[in-house]
């Protein structure tokens, strides 16, 4: 039975018992009012409100750009439209990897201004100190190791990550250190499909995997990329499930032909 029919509100419990009786956890993205709300009713666990908001709605190149208040209010919109799934957000680049302090504080004003549920952080050991405290304080981490948007520059590309076995077991070694300090679940991203499984088979929290195999407790898309929205983005791990584009161009053209041919509005659509 799937776990949006037997519980209100998905926690960080009700996740990790979907991981111990092998049930799939689905994830997507969301950064608005609307789309949260169709996607918490369509029975999605958790809605990522993601710093790739940078790109899909403001046409950055990086998630770099993205602010706390940035965040706060996307993630508001989402936290407002969700009545069961979990709210997760991004901490954006610049918040979390200073100071254990710094990282406390804008933790902290994230949950308190935006209603989110739970935070996602990216790195592993460099930042495990920050999240403890942020842990300990009693708000819900979730890591994020692989390729990490927010360190695109010191990859120099968006490749696939831990393909060597150096890196690999560099990231084996961040996943549980991020385990021991006390984050509930970890996103996989852009790495092996053989590792990704290791990872989500030695880990007692659940992972989300892209671009990671099927090996992983969970699944996570850009709600964007996978309704066709930005069919230039075609990356290997990504399904199509809708094409909006083409639906959208479609209504936009019969609307704007409607309008030049007089007919919009007709006798009925107008007081």
């Amino acid at each position: 039975m799937s776990v949006h029919k037997v519980i209100k509100r998905v926690t960080t419990s009700a996740l990790r018992d979907m991981k111990a009786r092998g049930e799939k956890i689905s994830m997507l993205t969301s950064y608005d009012y609307s789309t949260a709300r169709i996607l918490d009713e369509a029975g999605v666990e958790v809605l990522l409100v993601g710093d790739s908001a940078a790109n899909v709605f403001a046409g950055y190149e990086t998630t770099l750009p993205m602010t706390l208040d940035h965040m706060i209010y996307h993630a508001s919109a989402v936290a407002k439209a969700s009545k069961r799934a979990m709210v997760l957000a991004d901490l954006p680049f610049g918040e979390y990897q200073g100071s254990i302090e710094d990282a406390y504080k804008a933790a902290v004003r994230m949950m308190k201004e935006s209603g989110a549920h739970a935070l996602k952080l990216e790195g592993g050991e460099e930042i495990i100190d920050n999240i403890k405290k942020i842990v300990q304080s009693g708000i819900p981490v979730c890591g994020h190791l692989g390729l990490t948007p927010q360190s695109i520059y010191k990859f120099g590309d968006f490749g696939v990550r831990a393909k060597e076995e150096a890196e690999a077991n560099r990231l084996k070694s961040d996943a549980l250190a991020l385990q021991e300090a006390g984050c509930f679940m970890i996103v996989l991203e852009k790495i092996p499909a053989a590792l990704a499984k290791e990872v989500s088979e030695s880990l007692e929290i659940p992972t989300i995997g892209i671009g990671a195999g099927n090996g992983c407790d969970g699944q996570v898309l850009v709600v964007n990329d996978m309704l066709g929205l930005n069919k230039d983005f075609k990356p290997k791990f990504l399904r199509l499930y809708a094409d909006l584009q083409g639906e959208i161009t479609k209504a936009a053209s019969n609307y704007i032909a409607d309008v030049k041919a007089g007919t919009f509005p007709n006798e009925t659509e107008q007081y």
